[in-house]
Parts: C-alpha cells; structure tokens; sequence
C-alpha cells in the first residue's frame, strides 16, 4: 500500500505539485492521469524516489520512505522510450537488474527465464534489442522491471510510442501480468481510453492537484466537476437555471423545461441559481415521439457515418450537441429536420459550479 501525504514540489515559481494527499491500495492497478503539465509524471518520480519532496512524505505499508534513494525501495519503472541496452541480447537486458545486485549467476538464469515467459518471449531471449518489434520491446521493459520482484511496478507513458493495435494489445498484456504477478501498479497517462479500460482506480491531475479519485465507472459517469467531465471523453455541456425545488429539480436548459430527481447535492442550491448540465453523445437518444421528462426538440445539421456509430450534430439553442448513434441505418436522418431527442435521468451529469464561458 502507498500513501502519500501533503506533498509538494516546486520548480522555481511553478508548483508542480501542491499538496497532494492520496492512497494506492495493494494490488491495485492505478492510474495517474490528466494533461501535459499537470505534475503525473513528478508524483511518479516521487514514489521511485528520482525527486525529493519540499514538504511531506510517501509511505510503502505504512513505512516513510521519503528519505530512502530510488535503489533501495524495491520499485520497478518502465519508461517511456523503454532504456533498453540495444548492443545486448533480450536476456541480458533481463539479467541487467540482477546484475547490478550480484545474484548468483544461476538464479539469475532462471529469474531471467521467468520473467521472459511471463510476457510470453522466451523464445526471444538471444536476439538483439534491433531484432525486435515496438511490442517485443516494451515487453522486454516489462520483463526487466519484474525479474527483480518488485514491491512497485512504475509505468511512465509506457505504450506511447506503439501503434494503435500495439497498444490495444499491450493494454490486456500489463492488466495479466499485473493481476498474475499481484502487483501494485502506478501508471501515468495521458490516454483516457487507456485509463478507462484497464484500471482499477483513477486520479484525474490538474496543475498539480488531484481533482477526483474513483473507478472508470465513477470517474466517467460522475464526474466532480467541468475539467474532469470534459477531460474523461466527449461532453455537451449546457447551461441549466434552477426554476423549482421539491422531490425533483425544475431546471430551464436553454429555454426547455425539465425535471430530474433532486441529487443529494443540491441541497445548497437556491431557486434561479445556475448549474451546468453535462450530457454524454452516447447517452442521447433520437426518439420516434416526443418522451415524457427530460426531453426537448432539436434541429440535425450534420451527419457522419462511421459504420458501428453514426455522429451527429444538432442545434439547441445557442448549443450544438454531439449525438453518438450505435448500429445505424444510413440515410435515416434528413439533414435541416427537427428531431425529439431524449436522456434518461440517471445519465445526465449535474455541475455545481455554472457554466464558463
């Protein structure tokens, strides 16, 4: 278990991390995610032990290690562009590790083997790192990184420079080698399907602050705020004004009256303040009629065919929305025609905060 109390780190003027409090279960496969800058990759270097903290401290099962240098914590980092030897073989790169800790030769042969058939590349072990694809090379990392039994698996970015189906496969391979190995994993990314599709938690950074912390399921569905809704895949968002109170909230969307059961996070809000209302593509549906509840008229003005899903784009209001349609018929929609469309109430995203412009 990691857990990692009030740290902050500064650069000059620029705090890349400001007071950042979380806790990684053992086991788990976490994922640190969020944009270019947001301070993903320091908190990484941090539990490797690459950068000492200004203030606070990280404990590996309930043990401060913040004073402890980067070899001594039993921690395993793959790195983004892998920093394999390219003049050694598959094995020795393996080996390198257990090497430099002056394990008897013949343990390390057979830890060297280990590690290569859990990522499936035995069969690989005399060949140069040259002789190798993107996917055989990442798989190297890994097994360097696991041969030496970590306590900690680190990943930074570690898929970034695979082709799409590379990546696609190399996502299920890290989940099996995790769950076999029984690892706790940190893994930092900017990609939120790879997030989304492979973790057991998220932490969403922004400018050096965790925003929210919770499974993909809850990170997606219910976000805390605009940053997180709009950063976790596509959003419309739309300006909503409260209009009434009891067992439901009454809100005015651009014109349209509906009603929603009354989140238990409403309790602060007053009659004619604003909120702002996210709805996922996915979740719009085009009615055949006009639907009871949270429904409203709106205007198609593009249509794009992609074979499993069709997107399109209506006008409402001042806003266009974003319509993911599955398993389309083509040529069903008439570009300029009104449409009812419809949302059910447990997928429509409230905001506390109003709309920015």
């Amino acid at each position: 278990m990691i857990a990692i109390e009030n740290l902050v780190k500064r650069f000059g003027k620029v705090v890349a991390l400001d007071q950042v409090e979380l806790n990684i279960h053992s086991g788990e496969l976490f994922f640190l995610l969020g944009p270019s800058g947001c301070g993903k990759t320091t908190l990484l270097r941090h539990i490797a032990g690459f950068c000492r903290p200004d203030a606070g401290r990280i404990l590996f099962d309930g043990e401060d290690i913040t004073p402890v240098p980067p070899h001594q914590r039993n921690t395993a980092m793959v790195f983004q562009n892998y920093a394999l030897w390219p003049h050694l073989t598959v094995a020795r790169n393996v080996a390198f590790g257990l090497e430099e800790r002056r394990v008897p030769s013949r343990e390390i042969a057979a830890s060297v083997l280990e590690a290569l058939r859990a990522v499936h590349l035995e069969e690989v072990s005399q060949r140069r790192i040259n002789e190798l694809s993107g996917g055989q090379q990442q798989r190297v990392a890994l097994a360097r990184a696991l041969v030496i039994r970590p306590k900690c698996l680190l990943l930074d970015e570690p898929l970034s420079n695979l082709d799409p189906r590379l990546r696609l496969e190399m996502r299920g391979e890290i989940r099996r080698i995790c769950r076999e190995q029984r690892l706790t994993a940190v893994y930092v990314t900017h990609d939120q399907q790879e997030a989304l599709s492979i973790a057991d938690r998220i932490a969403v950074l922004s400018a050096g602050r965790i925003l929210q912390v919770g499974t993909p399921a809850e990170i997606y569905r219910k976000p805390r705020n605009r940053f997180v809704a709009e950063f976790i895949g596509e959003v419309n968002m739309l300006k909503a004004r409260i209009t009434g109170r009891t067992d439901f909230l009454e809100l005015d969307v651009e014109g349209t009256q509906i009603r929603l059961p009354r989140p238990a996070n409403s309790n602060d809000e007053k009659i004619g303040s604003h909120l702002a209302i996210g709805l996922r593509p996915e979740a719009i549906r085009i009615a055949d009629q006009k639907s009871q509840g949270l429904a409203w008229i709106a205007k198609l003005t593009e249509t794009v065919y992609l074979g499993a899903t069709a997107q399109h784009r209506f006008e409402f209001g001042e806003s266009i929305l974003k319509v993911s349609e599955p398993n389309p018929q083509p040529a069903q929609y008439r570009i300029g025609n009104d449409y009812p469309l419809s949302v059910r109430p447990e997928d429509v995203i409230l905001l506390p905060e109003p709309e920015q412009g």
